[in-house]
C-alpha cells in the first residue's frame, strides 16, 4: 500500500498552487503553500486537512465565490488525483456553512445547519469533482448535516451518464466507508440506502457494481436479514453479473454462517460430507512463524456437494478468551465419492490490525458454516 507521502506529498500541494494561480492569479495562496511544509509526520487523512484548512483560508469565505474557482480548476486537466481530496473537503465546509458567514476551519456541520441552495450546490460540484479523484470523503459530511435531503440528491446520481458519479452515489453512502469519517443515521437507518443500491446492482460497470457489493456487505453486518432479502430480491431477476455480486456482497454473512446467506447461495448445510483434520505440522509456534496444516474433504453422498470450505483461527485475546476469526480456504463442488485435500499455512508476523498475544490458540475446518476438528497449538 502506498505511503501518505506517496499521495499527499509537498509535491501534491506545489502542483495545487501551481493550478489555483492559474485560474485566480490575484490571489497568491499563500497559506495553501505554506502547509507543504507542514506534512511530515501526519497520516494522510492529517494531510488533507491541513491543506483543507489551508484552502479555506485562502479561499472566498462564501460558497459561491470559492466553488467558481474550482470549477475554473476543473477546466486544467492536471487538477486531479489526491490534490482533490482536500479540495472536495473545503467545498464541503463552504456549502455547509450558515449563509454569508465565514466558516472556521474546524466547522462541523451540525444542528445549526441552515437549508440554502448552497446544500445542493455543493452536493453537484462534489459531483464534477469525483471523476478527478473521488468526492466520497466529503459526501459524509453533508450526510451528516442532513441524511434525507443528501440522499435523494444520491438518488437521483444513480442515473447519472458518468460512471464515477454513479459509484459516488453508492461508494459515498457506504455505512462503513474506509478513512472516512462515520454517519450515525446511516447506523441507525440500515434501510435507507436500499433505494440506492436497488438502482445500481444492475450497472453496466463492474466499478461501480463493486462498489455495491461492498456496500451491501457494510449493512450485512448491521442488518444481516435486511442484506439478505435484499440480495434474494436481485436474484428473482438476475443480470448475468448479479450472482457474483451477491457472493461477494454475502461474504461476511457465509464467514459467519448466516443460514440465509448460505441457503441463498447454494451452500446448504453438508449432509454426507466427511472431514478430516485440521492436521497441524507442529503444535508451538513461535512468535513471528508460520503454522501449516492439511484438511480432507470428502463427499460420502450420493450427489453433487456445493462447499465452501474456511478455517478459522481462535486467537488468544489479552485476557485469555479466544476469539474466532475465519479465513478463506476454497468455494468447490465435490461428486459424489470424490476426496478434496487442502493445505495452507497461516502466518503469525505481526501486522497492524491485529496484536497477538502468546499461549493456547486453536484453529479448525468450517465447512459450509459447520465447524469441526478444533486442534490447539500454542504461540510464542
Amino acid at each position: 500500500m502506498p505511503t501518505a507521502d506517496e499521495l499527499i506529498s509537498t509535491t501534491t500541494v506545489t502542483h495545487l498552487v501551481r493550478v489555483l494561480r492559474s485560474v485566480a492569479p490575484r490571489n497568491r495562496w499563500a497559506t495553501v503553500a505554506a502547509s507543504g511544509a507542514t506534512l511530515a509526520e501526519r497520516t494522510l487523512s492529517e494531510r488533507a486537512q491541513a491543506i483543507r484548512d489551508a484552502l479555506l483560508a485562502d479561499l472566498p469565505d462564501t460558497y459561491r465565490p470559492s466553488a467558481a474557482i474550482l470549477r475554473d480548476a476543473l477546466a486544467d486537466p492536471s487538477f486531479t488525483g489526491w490534490m482533490i481530496w482536500p479540495v472536495t473537503e473545503a467545498v464541503a465546509v463552504r456549502a455547509l456553512a450558515p449563509p454569508h458567514a465565514p466558516a472556521p476551519a474546524d466547522f462541523k456541520a451540525g444542528a445549526d445547519f441552515k437549508a440554502d441552495a448552497d446544500f445542493e450546490a455543493g452536493l453537484g460540484l462534489l459531483a464534477e469533482l469525483t471523476g478527478r479523484l473521488t468526492g466520497e470523503f466529503a459526501l459524509r459530511a453533508f450526510l451528516n448535516a442532513d441524511l434525507d435531503r443528501t440522499l435523494a440528491v444520491v438518488l437521483g446520481w444513480t442515473t447519472h451518464p458518468d460512471e464515477h458519479v454513479r459509484r459516488l452515489a453508492s461508494e459515498g453512502t457506504r455505512p462503513r466507508l474506509p478513512w472516512a469519517k462515520g454517519v450515525p443515521a446511516l447506523t441507525r437507518r440500515p434501510d435507507a440506502t436500499i433505494a440506492i443500491l436497488d438502482a445500481l446492482h444492475r450497472d453496466e460497470v463492474e466499478y461501480v457494481r463493486r462498489s455495491v457489493a461492498n456496500h451491501l456487505n457494510d449493512l450485512s453486518r448491521l442488518d444481516p436479514d435486511l442484506a439478505v432479502a435484499t440480495a434474494s430480491r436481485w436474484l428473482e431477476r438476475p443480470e448475468p453479473s448479479t450472482v457474483r455480486l451477491v457472493r461477494h456482497a454475502m461474504r461476511t454473512l457465509v464467514k459467519a454462517a448466516h443460514p440465509g446467506a448460505m441457503a441463498l447461495l447454494g451452500f446448504p448445510p453438508p449432509v454426507g460430507v466427511s472431514v478430516a483434520g485440521p492436521d497441524l505440522d507442529r503444535t508451538a509456534v513461535p512468535l513471528g512463524g508460520e503454522l501449516a496444516f492439511e484438511v480432507v474433504v470428502g463427499n460420502d453422498g450420493d450427489r453433487d456437494a456445493n462447499l465452501v470450505i474456511d478455517y478459522v483461527v481462535h486467537f488468544r485475546k489479552a485476557n485469555g478468551s479466544l476469539a474466532p476469526k475465519v479465513f478463506k480456504l476454497a468455494n468447490r463442488v465435490l461428486a459424489p465419492g470424490q476426496r478434496l485435500t487442502l493445505g495452507r499455512r497461516h502466518s503469525f508476523r505481526p501486522i497492524t490490525t491485529r496484536r497477538y498475544h502468546p499461549g493456547r490458540h486453536a484453529i479448525e475446518v468450517q465447512v459450509n458454516g459447520v465447524r469441526s476438528g478444533m486442534a490447539e497449538f500454542d504461540l510464542g
